[in-house]
């Protein structure tokens, strides 16, 4: 008898796949929404962090966002250009950038608003939901994250 354990899940089977697959979908929910405000999806993300907590230096924001900073630093030199923060060099120590907002990126904050409500009527769940799935999804991300360094294929964790 075969140990069905080792066989390959299919595409649909593989969480991977349903994780990459709602991202998209996601992805083309936003972009409309964002694109009204002039945004990208890593740009709504950072300015989502500054709103959180202003004031953000760019390796702060990159821990904040999972992200390298050699990702946010782009994102942060297009959010400037655009007039919605401001980079200032922390003067004790020039490697340090702040990033803060300007009152064009607090107004924002308010006419963003509608993204959010917009994103959680296209779900079609309910808000207690909405809450659980995204607490398993940021638990599925800390134990992968916490075993990023780990054996790649632990013997004791087969599918059943």
């Amino acid at each position: 008898m075969q140990d069905t354990a080792l066989e390959p899940l299919s595409l649909d089977g593989q969480l991977c796949f349903a994780l990459y697959g709602a991202s998209m979908a996601m992805g083309r929910v936003y972009k409309p929404l964002l694109d009204v405000l002039g945004l990208t999806y890593p740009q709504y993300l950072v300015l989502q962090a500054l709103w959180e907590a202003d004031g953000r230096t760019i390796g702060g924001l990159a821990e904040r966002l999972s992200l390298e900073p050699s990702t946010i630093t782009p994102l942060v030199k297009r959010l400037e250009a655009a007039g919605f923060v401001a980079r200032e060099r922390n003067p004790r120590d020039e490697r340090q950038v702040h990033v803060t907002l300007t009152e064009r990126g607090w107004a924002l904050k308010a006419e963003s608003q509608c993204v959010a409500e917009r994103v959680f009527a296209r779900t079609g769940m309910t808000i207690d939901a909405l809450r659980a799935l995204t607490a398993q999804i940021h638990d599925l991300r800390r134990a992968l994250a916490d075993q990023a360094d780990a054996d790649p294929f632990p013997r004791a964790a087969r599918l059943p």
